[in-house]
Formats: structure tokens, sequence, C-alpha cells
């Protein structure tokens, strides 16, 4: 009898891990292509010819495979949450956890996805009610998960005392609307998104202490918050990356 040749647990990961990706990666495509409602489990499972059964291996359903880019990034954000030093300010430490986190969100997107594909994909979510309101909620479940990081790095009891929750309410806000304003622009690298959710938080403070009726100095080593030109409008339509990266109407 011959001996069979188990293949290193690496090896069966690795190929895991490539279905998972392909999987992902049709899935978006199609959602993007012809609507979130209107695209099938089985359709994307022809895309990757594999059966529906495989799909379900790996996700439980179609709204979950849509956050999986997502949900990869916010991994790598709330993992540089957890490594700032104990010493910085909670605001410090979101803050510097953004910076930090760029180049790993990126190199992680890139191996699952095309960067301008996940754009699409935010802005489809963002436009499909039933994504909507699951985004939504998932927004809301990692606020708290990072409130309760908050209070625990300061020491705070969260039920009593609103500050963890205020903050990270804030800091989320401004994430948002930044992540909304890069997903319409016409520059869909990750360089774009960091130097406008840079520009955006550093807003923050200001926003919430400053007299909005005194003048405050331009800081010249920031840029314009809008990607595209300063002074124009930004566009609406949905945008697709040219070979050098930059997206185009």
């Amino acid at each position: 009898m011959t001996d069979q040749v188990t293949p290193p647990i690496g090896l069966r990961q690795r190929k895991k891990q490539r279905t998972r990706d392909a999987l992902t990666r049709a899935a978006l495509e199609l959602f993007v292509e012809q609507g979130y409602e209107d695209t099938t489990v089985d359709e994307i499972a022809e895309a990757v010819d594999v059966s529906q059964r495989t799909f379900f291996r790996y996700f439980a359903n179609k709204e979950e495979v849509a956050f999986s880019v997502q949900e990869l990034a916010e991994a790598y954000f709330y993992a540089a949450v957890l490594d700032r030093p104990a010493h910085e300010a909670p605001l410090v430490a979101l803050r510097r956890s953004v910076s930090a986190a760029w180049e790993s969100i990126d190199e992680a997107i890139r191996e699952v996805v095309p960067l301008e594909l996940h754009m699409r994909a935010y802005r489809m979510i963002e436009s499909t009610p039933a994504l909507l309101a699951v985004h939504l909620r998932r927004n809301a479940e990692l606020e708290a998960r990072f409130a309760r990081e908050i209070a625990r790095r300061e020491g705070v009891d969260l039920e009593v005392d609103p500050r963890p929750r205020v903050l990270v309410a804030a800091f989320g806000g401004v994430m948002r609307v930044a992540a909304r304003v890069w997903s319409e622009g016409d520059n869909c690298t990750v360089a774009a998104i960091r130097d406008l959710t840079e520009s955006y938080l550093d807003q923050l403070p200001p926003a919430l202490a400053d007299d909005w009726h005194r003048p405050r100095p331009a800081n010249p080593n920031r840029p314009h918050p809008n990607p595209s030109s300063p002074g124009q409008g930004r566009g609406h339509t949905v945008t697709v990356a040219g070979a050098d990266g930059v997206c185009r109407a």
C-alpha cells in the first residue's frame, strides 16, 4: 500500500487563504458591477470555480464577505492601538495608531484585492440600504471595543466615566467622514486617504475647543483637505484606477 503524504499545515493554510481571497475578490467585483442585492452566492462561487458548499466554508453569507476587507483593516488599526505605550494620552494613542497602521493596512488589503476595488466596494456599501445598516451597527460595535480599551488603558470605569465613549465617538466620526470624502475623490491611493485623514484629525481639537470666530493660521505642512485640486467641487461618480494607481472618473 502506498503511503499517503500529508501536506504541511502551512501549505494547506496557504491554499485556504488563496481560496478565501479569491472568493472575496470575486464577490466585491460582482457587488460593484451588478449590485449587492442582485448578486447570488452561486454567482460568486461560480466565478471562482468552486461549489456553493465551499463558499459557506469560508463565509456565513454575502454580508460577511462584503465586509471582510474592511474587517481586516479594522483589525490592523485595533492592533496598533494595543501596541501604543501606556504613557500616551488617549487621543495621542489613537492618532498615532492611525499613522502607524497605514502601511500594514495597505499591504494587507493589496494581498486580497486591488485598492481601487476596495474603494469602490466602500461606496457600494454606503449606497446599499441593507449594507449601510450593517455598516452603522459594525461601527458602533467597533467604537465600543475601542472605548473599552481606552478605559482599560486609563484605569477608568466605563460605566461611570463617559470620556472614553465620547473620545472614541468623536475620533470615529472624523475617520468616517475622511473615508467617505476619500471614496468620492479621484485619488484612491493609500497616501491620499492617509493625508486626508490626518488633515481632518488636525481639525478635531480646534473644532471641539477653539473659538470658531477667531482666525487660525494655516498649517503649511498639511495638504488641502480635499484630495482633488483645492477649490474644485468633488464628483460623485464611481471611479476606476488607472495603471498608475490614480483613480479617474
